[in-house]
């Protein structure tokens, strides 16, 4: 028989993490457990009565384990009546503690919540941007400071039956992992494996990983390249993993952002917890966890997983493709449409049926940037079964993936890729969202999910060179959904890109209004990234690659930044997005509104 689609990996083997009493409440996570669902709360940890309602609210919809923010030992110690509050009200989800820079606050919530959540690069360093190179000598040094400040933490959480999350965060590292490995997937790796290593030699074994970032590419490289390394560990390095695009935003970009940053991972067998950070109320969390864990498990049992046990190392070693860093597979470029070429250096181009186009082609304006660029059925396009033997008479040539292939998309383009490799051919390939269609229409939610799951990760892999997206009916939504998510994966940008937090007990002002207010006056701008941070945990570091930032310094005052580097400060919350604005014109990236167009127009 032959083969119908690229296999994909059994979930991996992971050993159990204990967060709670599972009998009364508490979840494992990993060790063939299903995959538990989490959130975070967005109030005042010292407000116990609405830490408490917003719980059990969470714990309504679904949620398995609930995150609070404890940034000082004051804030710390209240966690001991909100989690008392709950204990009385019959509740027993398990919680956990949010530390990033007080080890003394890691060391007092221990004694009060079941998780305590620490990050690498903020726990046990400063940061200060410095550069400085180490010997050594030094960098053990180093360690050995590490483990002083994080030890003592280590062994109370044995000692209590505690368990411990170590999640490293995109632009969070530590000075000395910088001046290292610079802020790349590898240093988030090897922070989180040294304090890893700390955990190990004092024989505690309860803790699971992450590795977030806002740019779903970088994350998936991230947790990719997390998993090999702890194969090349040893079997007991099986620990589980936290899946997250942090600061994903709002809408349909969070949604997206995340689809295709967690779904990718767990489509291919990867991830034992999962959170979707928006910057919305957080029970909308749970819809959106628990919609993709039953479209990524709807896809993997079409897949035809493997039943052999496979380390991923070997798996993602037999991908046609660099797993561990992301490259745009290399492709002629060709012209598909009258003046409309793509593969080469071309940006991902974006396809319509026929039918979409006649709804679409009279609304659109000559100057719009979001519109259709080639006619399905009028392209040269050759549509092949990976499975089968096919032949290509050249490299100009369009191909795809015919339809009732029976395999995912995403496993079929991936034997497609795999196949034209074998047969020395570099063609340009148009991406389909889906090969098989369904008697009744798909909910647009499920649709918006599916589609970021199936084009973005294969994007992320460096594969395609034009999309075409089928399983949204709707001429505009598919339209929209399409350059949405080409700018989700950082293949075009047509309008602003926002980086928001998801709120929590830090933020100094209402996120959800204050995002709202900043993209009404920056939206139409576009190649620029605004970050929008709740507090200074989250900004500099965490804005990463952001062009601006507008981050809470202070009760009612704000901080501007131009990247990482602080610009304004304290600037009244009033005054603030009027002084961002001016800030976005002193550095040449304003442009004045133009005319509604497209854009608005497929989002009705």
């Amino acid at each position: 028989m032959p083969q119908r689609a690229f296999p994909l990996p059994q979930r991996r083997k992971t050993r159990p993490v204990v967060v709670g009493d599972p009998a009364r409440g508490g979840v494992v996570v990993g060790g063939g457990h299903p995959i538990v669902v989490q959130s975070m709360l967005t109030c005042d940890t010292m407000d116990t009565a609405e830490c408490v309602k917003q719980t059990l609210e969470l714990v309504a919809v679904g949620c398995q384990i609930v995150r609070i923010t404890a940034p000082t030992v004051k804030d710390v110690a209240n966690l001991k009546n909100i989690v008392a509050e709950l204990r009385a009200r019959e509740c027993h989800v398990p919680i956990v503690a949010d530390i990033h820079f007080k080890p003394d606050a890691a060391m007092e919530a221990a004694k009060w919540v079941e998780m305590v959540r620490i990050n690498p690069g903020n726990y046990a360093d400063s940061k200060k941007f410095a550069i400085r190179e180490y010997s050594g000598e030094q960098y053990q040094a180093e360690l050995g400071r590490i483990e002083e400040k994080f030890a003592p933490l280590v062994k109370l959480c044995r000692e209590l039956g505690r368990a411990l999350r170590i999640g490293t965060n995109h632009g969070s590292l530590s000075d000395r992992i910088m001046n290292r490995f610079g802020d790349t997937p590898l240093g988030m790796v090897e922070s989180a494996l040294e304090f890893a290593r700390i955990a190990r030699k004092n024989d505690f074994h309860n803790f699971k990983f992450s590795m977030k970032s806002s740019n779903p590419k970088v994350m998936i490289e991230c947790y990719r390249l997390l998993v090999s390394r702890l194969e090349q560990e040893g079997p007991d390095w099986n620990y589980p993993i936290h899946l997250g695009v942090t600061e994903a935003g709002e809408g349909e970009d969070g949604r997206i952002k995340s689809a295709i940053g967690i779904g990718s991972l767990l489509f291919d067998g990867l991830g034992d917890t999962i959170r979707v950070s928006l910057t919305e109320d957080s029970p909308r969390e749970i819809e959106v966890c628990r919609d993709l864990l039953e479209q990524i498990e709807l896809m993997r049992k079409s897949s035809g997983a493997s039943e052999e046990s496979q380390s991923f190392a070997s798996w993602a070693a037999g991908l046609p493709f660099d797993a561990f860093a992301f490259g745009r597979r290399t492709t002629p470029e060709i012209e598909i449409a009258d003046g409309v070429s793509c593969g080469g250096e071309q940006t991902v181009r974006v396809a319509v049926t026929e039918a979409a186009w006649d709804k679409l082609a009279p609304r659109i304006g000559p100057k719009a940037d979001v519109k259709p660029e080639a006619v399905y059925e009028n392209l040269n396009v050759l549509e092949v079964d990976p499975a089968e033997d096919f032949t290509v008479n050249c490299e100009t040539q369009l191909i795809t993936v015919k339809d009732d292939v029976p395999s995912p998309a995403i496993t079929a383009f991936r034997s497609l890729c795999a196949k034209l490799k074998r047969l020395g051919r570099n063609n340009p390939i148009l991406l389909k969202d889906c090969l098989n269609f369904e008697p009744t229409p798909v909910e647009p939610k499920i649709a918006l999910l599916r589609t970021s799951v199936v084009i973005g990760s294969l994007l992320a892999d460096g594969i395609g060179d034009a999309i075409l997206i089928r399983c949204e009916t709707g001429a505009g939504q598919s339209l929209r959904l399409a350059y949405n998510i080409l700018q989700a994966a950082g293949c075009r940008s047509f309008k602003t890109d926002y980086v928001a937090c998801p709120s929590c007990g830090r933020t100094l002002f209402n996120l959800q209004t204050v995002t709202a207010r900043i993209k009404a006056r920056t939206e139409h701008l576009k190649g620029v990234k605004i970050a929008v941070m709740g507090c200074i945990v989250n900004g500099p570091g965490e804005m990463a690659d952001a062009d601006f930032g507008y981050v809470g310094g202070a009760p009612g005052k704000i901080n501007l930044y131009v990247g990482k580097k602080a610009i304004r400060f304290n600037i009244p919350e009033v005054e603030a997005v009027d002084r961002l604005v001016d800030l976005i014109k002193e550095h040449g990236k304003w442009a004045e509104p133009a005319e509604r167009n497209a854009n608005e127009m497929a989002a009705h």
